[in-house]
């Protein structure tokens, strides 16, 4: 890590050599817990520059009064330099003001370190396994799986880039009943390329023209051989050849959205290599799992139920509603069962582990969080485990329901709606809104060039940077941070809500929630926009002064940082920062 300390950074750790002092002069008893203690900026700017709420969380265990240890604080906070004021707001909150040269700087400091400013070691170098996508390996890619792509996608990069090590990791579902049907829907097509008349496609067999080619790829590695085969000769061969090429296509459609996992776990080789066994062995060895009946279902009892002896795991013992079989009494595996096995073996190898789910899968997430909290990690203790619901996404165009050609068959592919508006308009947008909140893609409006279209918003302010510079240079000017302090009060509100970047990106990472830099690089571009519609009116508030060459390089250095972090915000985003539009 670069040496350089950020803002918030700095007077954190002003923070707590403040608090050091009051423990050594005995106003504070040693030891407590500073964890929750904090640094932010207020919620109203007018209140100061800064806050902490270190009085209102330590005073209690302290055996004192908020305000008397906030008077206390305040007396430490004063001493420190660039703080120009120190107020007890309320039953105990501290509201600090900084001297301007603080924020000057901070920008400095965003020069100084470039695409590294906002990186953190807050991670420690934990490893976190991130799960996303898992689509069954039944067909390409559709926009149903976008969301949760991109989610999962951004998730894995802003965690790297906050001190983490990342395992981005897809489960290849390949040993359901859905592959089966894949590999007689792929047979079916090789029969086809044969020259057999097919008709039209059987119901319960995938009837999408993405499988023509894997039907002519088989026809012309086997001849027609399995033509006339029964389906116990060709169903595993068809059927792990059909898996193959369906994970290429794929891996192909998600690297339109520039995504790429490290990790491909197949639920086949997970089973076959007794993982399934090994953790039913170790959890009924923690007492569990046990035999026992079901309850019968509620209501009216169906007339073919009858009580079975099943392994059923304890997840009640961790919250669940009641335990759940992890096996189905011909002995194979539940689902439960078998993602039991897949997050016992993930947990052996991270330090915590995120999945990023479809909403369709809200009522399996109790169970799978018990079980997980069952086992113990790389450490000997639970493994921390976090799943993220994705909303499924609507399709629109001008505000109403939209249908495209569906060569999948009965879904609009992703590969289809890159092509209509480009990678980065898809990436920025499933990022605009809280994955657990409902969305509309309206393909309109995410290409129009306004204002009201944040993927337009944030890349413009970019491009507009640049297009400044360009200009600039052309003019004979050159960002300079020589004289810094002629920038003005509009200029330092600007820096100031630039410096809460590094601050953004450990929130987001802490919570899992990449879309917060989408959020943040909208502010930014808010502001820098709003900046500069000022010299739309005020000839001496435009960038580039002509009466004032000093000041002009300061402006130019002032917008050399915005594009700067706008870059490294949307890097995370895997968004492009466009030099024109």
């Amino acid at each position: 890590m670069n040496e350089i300390q950020t803002l918030y950074a700095a007077f954190a750790g002003h923070l707590s050599a403040a608090l050091d002092a009051l423990e050594a002069a005995g106003t504070l008893p040693g030891g407590l817990k500073r964890g929750a203690v904090t640094v932010e900026p207020p919620r109203d700017p007018s209140h100061g520059d800064l806050a902490t709420n270190a009085a209102m969380v330590l005073a209690k265990p302290a055996g004192m009064k908020p305000r008397d240890l906030a008077e206390a604080l305040v007396a430490e906070l004063i001493k420190i330099e660039d703080v120009t004021s120190a107020e007890i707001a309320g039953p105990g909150f501290i509201n600090m003001r900084l001297a301007p040269s603080a924020w000057l700087a901070e920008l400095r400091a965003i020069a100084a370190l470039g695409a590294d400013y906002g990186r953190s070691d807050m991670g420690g170098g934990k490893t976190v396994n991130v799960e996303y996508v898992s689509a069954n390996p039944t067909g390409p890619m559709h926009m149903g799986h976008c969301r949760g792509a991109v989610v999962g996608d951004a998730l894995a990069t802003l965690l790297e880039y906050a001190g983490h090590k990342v395992t981005r990791e897809y489960y290849v579902n390949d040993a359901g009943a859905q592959v089966q049907v894949l590999a007689r829907s792929v047979h079916l097509r090789y029969r086809e390329a044969l020259g057999e008349d097919i008709g039209a496609i059987p119901e319960g067999l995938y009837p999408g023209d993405y499988l023509v080619p894997v039907g002519k790829a088989l026809a012309e590695e086997f001849g027609d051989t399995y033509a006339k085969a029964p389906e116990s000769e060709w169903l595993v061969l068809f059927r792990d050849k059909a898996v193959a090429a369906m994970m290429d296509m794929i891996r192909a459609d998600l690297a339109l959205l520039g995504i790429e996992h490290e990790v491909f776990s197949s639920e086949a080789e997970l089973q076959a290599s007794g993982k399934p066994d090994e953790a039913e062995a170790w959890l009924r060895s923690k007492g569990l799992v046990y035999d026992g009946v079901l309850e019968a279902p509620k209501g009216k009892t169906p007339e073919d139920w009858e009580p079975v002896e099943l392994p059923l795991f304890k997840s009640t013992q961790f919250g669940d509603d009641q335990d759940r079989p992890i096996k189905k009494s011909d002995g194979t595996w539940t689902y439960f069962g078998a993602d039991l096995a897949y997050h016992y073996q993930k947990a052996q190898e991270a330090d915590a582990l995120v999945d990023i789910w479809g909403a369709d899968h809200a009522g399996t997430v109790k169970r799978i969080k018990a079980a997980v909290a069952a086992m113990t990690g790389v450490d000997g203790e639970p493994t921390p485990f976090e799943v993220k619901l994705v909303q499924m996404v609507q399709l629109l165009k001008g505000g109403q329901p939209f249908k495209m050609s569906k060569r999948a068959g009965n879904f609009v592919t992703l590969a289809d709606v890159v092509e209509m508006v480009g990678k980065d308009v898809v990436r920025f947008t499933m990022l605009t809104r809280k994955p657990d909140a409902q969305m509309d893609f309206d393909f309109d409006k995410v290409v129009e060039a306004s204002k009201d279209n944040p993927v337009f918003y944030v890349q413009y302010c970019h491009a507009r940077v640049c297009s400044t510079l360009r200009k600039a240079a052309a003019e004979g000017f050159a960002p300079s941070d020589a004289h810094l302090d002629l920038l003005g009060e509009e200029e330092l509100d600007l820096i100031k809500l630039a410096a809460q970047f590094p601050r953004v990106i450990e929130a987001a990472a802490a919570a899992r929630e990449p879309h917060r830099m989408a959020f943040f690089l909208h502010d930014l571009a808010a502001a820098f926009h709003g900046y500069w519609n000022l010299g739309n009116d005020r000839v001496e508030k435009r960038f580039i002064n002509h009466e004032d060459g000093t000041l002009t390089g300061a402006r130019l250095f002032l917008a050399v940082q915005i594009g700067q972090l706008v870059r490294n915000g949307l890097a995370l985003l895997g968004v492009e920062a466009v030099e024109e539009m």
